[in-house]
């Protein structure tokens, strides 16, 4: 079995336009601009922690950072995002260098904020701490906390941007997304035969795919801010809509639950119990629905309707991707996976890319993208770098990281 994940994409079969991809790399790189240090293992390093961060659907509305303070040659201080509402990574690594951050460098995955939320602004910390120069991957693309690089350069601080910034876009490619296009990111869920249909004539559906499909699918769940559904669906089907059993006593982490459509909804439902929390909207707008997620913070959001409200986000251009699984069954009749959205010539089809196709036990995964993305060109880049590593060629100039970490003064987390 072949497993996909959108936040990687290592299919060798990828086939993007290459206009798109020229513009994506200029519209994303940004290059280190150094004063002759390499700032690339360092970096490597601050990503690790960053990874260790919560994923989409538990870290919203927060990306995942990691921050590493270095001097000379050593490493004084580690730090990541531990999830919404807690200390950020800048501030949990200068807490770990203590005394030791006066006169150091700051590498960090993303632009330190320049705001207050929860807490207050990194940027304040940093030069509070005495840091002489910062080093950043990746811009921050949310206009209210962007500005850092500014602010730390106002206060005299050297900033660095642009080391490793592909690495840190594949971190957050769903925040990246929302913060561009004020809106998360839709991946729309088929399960069909190969004709087409998610359902036969007389409405049975259970089961189309195989057994090892739907634990796949299931445990998808849990890399998602929601799952969104229509009317109809709840009625015909009556789904759970949860990523897993939190377990007696246990609060829910999982995705948020959206029943979308205006037909009345009897109690019972196993959609509106206590389990997990639901949101009912009655519109059958997809973009009305899409500006409730994102001011709840959500970033990436799975679409699990039939037919009708398929159509309806592609109707409205607003599904990015599609995670298909097809059986090798026919039927011949029953209902579609998707209803008319007004395509009435091949000129007016939905096209999409293919980003990979694998086994899903006798079922095919394809997985497929309306548009290239700025973090599918980067993930070439990051996988062609990788893939030249391994002759040598991608070394620091900063003492062995593993070697070399001694604990500041602060709070040490073994990372």
């Amino acid at each position: 079995m072949t497993h996909f994940d959108s936040d990687h994409v290592d299919d060798d079969g990828e086939r993007w336009d290459e206009p798109d991809v020229k513009r994506c790399q200029l519209r994303y790189e940004d290059r280190a601009d150094t004063d002759g240090a390499d700032w690339t293992r360092p970096m490597d390093r601050a990503l690790e922690l960053a990874a260790r961060g919560p994923g989409s659907s538990r870290c919203n509305p927060n990306p995942r950072v990691g921050c590493i303070i270095v001097s000379d040659g050593t490493v004084v201080g580690e730090g990541y995002h531990h999830g919404a509402g807690t200390v950020h990574a800048e501030v949990e690594a200068l807490r770990d260098a203590g005394d030791a951050a006066r006169g150091a460098t700051a590498v960090v995955t993303l632009e330190p904020c320049n705001h207050t939320g929860r807490t207050g602004p990194c940027t304040e910390a940093l030069i509070a701490a005495g840091v002489k120069r910062v080093v950043i991957a990746q811009r921050d693309p949310n206009p209210q906390a962007s500005g850092g690089v500014q602010r730390l350069q106002d206060a005299g601080v050297e900033v660095v941007t642009g080391v490793r910034s592909d690495d840190a876009l594949l971190l957050n490619t769903d925040y990246t997304f929302d913060m561009e296009h004020s809106r998360p990111r839709v991946v729309w869920k088929i399960a069909s035969t190969l004709d087409g249909y998610v359902a036969a004539a007389d409405g049975t559906s259970k089961w189309i795919t195989s057994e090892q499909t739907r634990k796949q699918t299931h445990e998808m769940r849990t890399g998602y801010g929601a799952i969104v559904v229509g009317t109809g669906t709840v009625l015909a089907d009556d789904p759970h809509l949860i990523s897993h059993d939190p377990g007696a006593g246990q609060e829910y982490d999982g995705p948020l639950r959206v029943v979308v459509g205006t037909r009345e909804l009897p109690s019972g439902l196993r959609v509106l119990d206590d389990i997990a929390p639901t949101l009912v909207m009655a519109t059958h707008d997809p973009a009305a629905v899409l500006t409730a997620l994102h001011d709840r913070g959500i970033h990436r959001v799975l679409l699990e309707g039939g037919p009708t409200l398929a159509a309806a986000f592609l109707a409205a251009d607003l599904v990015d991707e599609i995670d298909a699984y097809v059986a090798p069954v026919l039927l011949g009749a029953g209902k579609p996976a998707v209803g008319p959205f007004g395509a009435m010539t091949l000129a007016q089809a939905r096209r999409f890319h293919r980003l990979g196709s694998g086994d899903a036990g006798p079922d095919v995964q394809i997985i497929a993208t309306r548009r290239v993305e700025p973090w599918m060109v980067a993930a070439r880049r990051v996988k062609d770098r990788r893939a030249t590593r391994t002759s040598g060629q991608d070394h620091g100039n900063i003492h062995d990281l593993g070697n070399t970490r001694r604990r500041g003064t602060g709070v040490h987390r073994n990372c």
